[in-house]
């Protein structure tokens, strides 16, 4: 599987210093997003690894785990050990030195004997950064408000006429500006060129302009499905395992749309000065086997990052249902969007985002 370079231009790999502390007793600490995410890591990888190793996971939900993270480190008072971090984060967070190196080597092969590093996709270890799944940003929507038409592009999120009701959007510039400049025309291929211009900036802008008024915005991921659940939207830009086990697992008529996706890793960093760093490069060890992202992939309509994780991928959980087409990274899907360019939003997250919040406050 081959990955748009956006996305996946990773770190150099570089090993670890030798030598982690020791672990403080048999507690681990991990960040999580909560929701259905953070209960596909409790069951493939919390529950098994305390049962094998007898430590005690206490996990914190937060809608951005690396918002804390960076507060911790510094503040000098870092309490989480692991935590599950967008990559763009992670890669802002290592420049930073607010993360733990994480050798390599700690990481199991797959079944073949194939090394870790060659086992996951380009990109997916880095320095500081394991790899756990792909996710990604999708259009959705009610299937019983639009029983004629159906919304099928990103053009159509942005045409309140045709496909009248609510939308609901993700609070921030990230996803959004991209989106805004597909739903005006512009290829996929060709969009963080046209972002990477004070006109393209304007454009993407001046098409969320164009829904403002019929957008409610959201913050945590359970709150895009409940809105369309709720019928106080019908119409989301949301992660796409929240709407898959809204649709699958709870049975509510969402419908995704492939087509505008984008797509981004999200992964397990270790904060600097992790109280219990022993135990959490050994939780990474853990869950970032090729069966775990499997089993978790299970859970969650997540892509795995190993490729020798992809043919263990089974059926939905407790459903009859293949899990392979519901996932970001099957090919028929990752054809129709872009991988989340970690260096354009490295370089440009704070200066799009005080330009976000000042448009949203006008």
């Amino acid at each position: 599987m081959n990955f748009k370079t956006s996305l996946l231009s990773g770190l150099a790999l570089a090993a670890a210093t030798g030598g982690a502390a020791l672990a403080q007793g048999k507690t681990l600490n991990v960040l999580d997003w909560g929701g259905a995410y953070g209960q596909s890591h409790a069951t493939a990888y919390n529950a098994p690894f305390t049962q094998e190793t007898g430590i005690n996971i206490v996990v914190t939900d937060a809608d951005n785990p690396a918002v804390p993270i960076k507060a911790q480190v510094e503040a000098g008072n870092v309490t989480a050990d692991v935590a599950s971090v967008e990559y763009a984060d992670a890669v802002r967070l290592c420049d930073e030195g607010a993360l733990e190196m994480i050798d390599p080597a700690i990481l199991a092969p797959a079944a073949d004997g194939t090394p870790a590093v060659e086992d996951f996709l380009e990109g997916g270890v880095t320095e500081c950064f394991v790899g756990t799944d792909v996710w990604s940003m999708v259009m959705a929507y009610d299937d019983s408000k639009f029983p004629d038409a159906k919304p099928a592009s990103p053009a159509d999120f942005f045409n309140v006429a045709d496909f009248p009701g609510k939308r609901t959007m993700r609070k921030g510039a990230k996803f959004n500006l991209e989106f805004a400049l597909m739903g005006d025309g512009v290829p996929p291929g060709e969009v963080y060129d046209v972002l990477s211009t004070p006109e393209g900036v304007d454009r993407a802008f001046a098409k969320l302009d164009e829904i403002k008024d019929n957008v409610v915005w959201w913050e945590a991921g359970a709150q895009a499905p409940q809105l369309l659940a709720d019928g106080e939207a019908t119409i989301a830009y949301a992660f796409n395992g929240r709407i898959f086990n809204a649709a699958i697992g709870e049975g509510k008529p969402f419908n995704i749309v492939w087509d505008g996706q984008v797509y981004e890793m999200e992964g397990w960093v270790v904060p600097k000065g992790a109280p219990n760093l022993q135990n959490a490069m050994d939780y990474i060890a853990f869950s970032t086997t090729p069966e775990r992202q499997a089993r978790a992939a299970e859970l969650i309509s997540y892509g795995p990052l190993r490729a020798s994780s992809s043919a263990l991928v089974g059926n939905v959980e407790g459903k009859d249902i293949a899990m392979g087409p519901h996932l970001p990274t099957a090919p028929e899907n990752l054809a129709l969007g872009i991988g989340s360019d970690a260096e354009f939003w490295v370089d440009r997250d704070a200066e799009l985002t005080e330009r976000f919040n000042a448009w949203l406050a006008n």
